[in-house]
């Protein structure tokens, strides 16, 4: 399992409130088959194949230029591990485990 995290940063909004650009894009992501994870500065996603991954970011950076931003940063951030298994929610239960 690929862990994938998309950052997306319209820039020439008008405002400086980008909560309609990232609803937004987890619509999209959903529309798309996606399972997206927001936090607070982006969004995580279990993809199969790294072509999904790419597949999301597409989507994400496009998304705020569709909507009338003149501008558009995004950061990717992709964690595949080849000799086992891993999933967001393993992730964080291992770290669980090690503040207990």
């Amino acid at each position: 399992m690929i862990i994938v995290n998309l950052t997306v940063v319209p820039i020439g909004t008008g405002t400086p409130s980008l909560s309609a650009y990232v609803a937004d894009v987890q619509r999209r992501l959903e529309e798309a088959g996606f399972e997206p994870h927001l936090h607070a500065m982006g969004t995580v996603l279990e993809v199969d194949a790294l072509e999904r991954a790419f597949d999301a970011a597409k989507i994400i950076h496009n998304a705020p230029f569709d909507a009338g931003a003149l501008r558009v940063v995004t950061s990717i951030s992709i964690d595949e591990r080849r000799d086992k298994k891993g999933s967001i929610e393993q992730k964080l239960r291992s770290i669980r485990e090690k503040l207990s």
